[in-house]
């Protein structure tokens, strides 16, 4: 089957207004932007870089929504109470509650959503911080990021919807309600007039000067990000008087392999399908599916500050991710489990020890040394054997403009800015102090489709 190519809007073709103007081209201002159109608004998504899709292209585990069909077919019975806990209790019981409530509460929604659009999640992993199977993916496991982003951009294509590349906002004009945005698109100023913003510009984890200046702890860490995630949006929102909140929580992913020029973010479903991690002596040191900033933690406490994956056939073959992991390099291999310890250099026969101890525990559905109780339905004692050299670094910025649940901005007075919107990593408090993986995804379209649905009553 022939790769699809999506084909931007020369910016020749640009009208003078527009029903709303979406800024990015992420999973939240795609949906954002289809959700509208189906409602019959005219939208246009602008993009700043030359390619779509944002950081919801480097997204690779799956998206999380409870007591879903797919779910049921899997003989998974969950509740939405137990998401709302598990994702409330991860997040330091610092999340905005009403954020999260209509997020849990709007997530089956979601997957019924995209499965009316032809974009099928209809396979199921765990990710760290969740009790219970509620990570949806691609049936092949294929990263949910790419998938998404292709399929949403072949219904932007049926719906006629513009999309222009190389377009950087500069201003959201407003005179007591949003009027337009100045924009510059390949060097060529201009101003285009609308009732209606959705910021859709994701976090701010690719501006190191933005990271040091909030987390200053932080300021030496790689990131994950893709070169666009800068903060513009934020910039944008705080001219049209936003206020902002949470700002100083920047998530550090624990498993990102960091040793070329890029750092590879190795996803949560590699833990979640049965990987353990161990340190440079071969023992386990955590439980590998806690929550993100636990794992974080105990990883820095190690000296060498860095860990490996070690996973084998089964797991390797359960995630498709590990393919392009092996394939620009970044995978260990061993035949045999001492082959593997000799290419990683570490000792064989505490990697041996620890790999049979691990077995022991799967066996008996017991972790008695770090509790861990989940991803563990397989022994892993399937030749060849993986591993994936490890660290943290900045993944996921949690802060960011103010919003209700309708997605409306807030200014700094707590008052709604009229006809200003935003969804998406660019929207702080929904992740309190740790955002559980699964949920960015979630978040992009629960709260996209909710910006395309409020930019809908907001103009009739």
């Amino acid at each position: 089957m022939a790769k699809y190519t999506f084909k931007p809007t020369d910016a020749s073709k640009l009208q003078d207004n527009y029903d709303l103007i979406v800024i990015g081209s992420g999973g939240a201002g795609l949906t954002s932007a289809l959700q509208a159109a189906e409602l019959g608004l005219k939208p246009l998504i602008l993009e700043k870089m030359p390619r779509l899709g944002g950081n919801t292209m480097r997204a690779s585990s799956g998206m999380n929504a409870a007591e879903t069909e797919v779910q049921v077919e899997h003989k998974v019975i969950d509740d939405m109470q137990a998401f709302y806990d598990e994702t409330y209790i991860g997040g330091g019981r610092a999340n905005n509650e009403s954020l999260l409530k209509y997020f849990v509460t709007h997530s089956a929604l979601a997957i019924n959503w995209l499965t009316q659009h032809n974009i099928v999640l209809n396979d199921l992993t765990l990710m760290g911080g969740m009790t219970k199977a509620r990570t949806h993916r691609p049936h092949d496991g294929a990263p949910v990021g790419g998938y998404l982003v292709t399929e949403l951009l072949k219904q932007i294509e049926k719906a006629k919807i513009p999309v222009v590349v190389d377009a950087q906002v500069t201003e959201i004009m407003r005179d007591g309600k949003i009027t337009g945005v100045n924009v510059t698109i390949s060097g060529n100023s201009m101003q285009i007039n609308t009732s209606v913003v959705v910021l859709a510009t994701g976090g701010f984890g690719a501006n190191a000067k933005m990271i040091s200046e909030v987390r200053p702890d932080l300021a030496d860490y790689r990131t994950t990000n893709q070169e666009g995630a800068t903060g513009d949006g934020i910039q944008l929102a705080k001219q049209a008087g936003a206020m902002l909140t949470d700002m100083d929580q920047v998530q550090v992913h624990p498993t990102v392999q960091q040793d070329t020029d890029h750092a590879y973010l190795i996803g949560e479903a590699v833990r979640g399908e049965g990987a353990i991690l161990v340190n440079n002596q071969g023992e386990r040191f955590t439980n590998e599916l806690a929550t993100r900033d636990k794992v974080t933690a105990a990883i820095e406490e190690l000296p060498e500050k860095s860990a490996f994956l070690v996973l084998d056939q089964a797991v390797y073959d359960r995630v498709m991710a590990m393919k392009f992991y092996d394939s620009i390099g970044l995978v260990i291999h061993g035949d045999t489990i001492a082959g593997l310890a000799e290419n990683m250099e570490i000792p064989a026969d505490k990697l041996a020890w620890t790999m049979t101890e691990w077995n022991v525990a799967v066996n008996s559905h017991g972790d008695s040394k770090y509790q861990r109780t989940t991803g563990m339905h397989h022994e892993l004692n399937h030749a060849p054997y993986y591993a994936v050299h490890i660290a943290p670094a900045v993944h996921y910025t949690m802060g960011g403009v103010t919003i209700n649940d309708k997605t409306q901005v807030l200014d700094t007075t707590g008052q709604v800015i009229k006809g200003l919107f935003a969804a998406g990593e660019i929207a702080g408090g929904l992740h309190g102090h740790n955002r559980i993986g699964g949920n960015s995804i979630a978040e992009t379209v629960i709260f996209g489709r909710q910006a395309g649905k409020q930019a809908y009553k907001y103009l009739v």
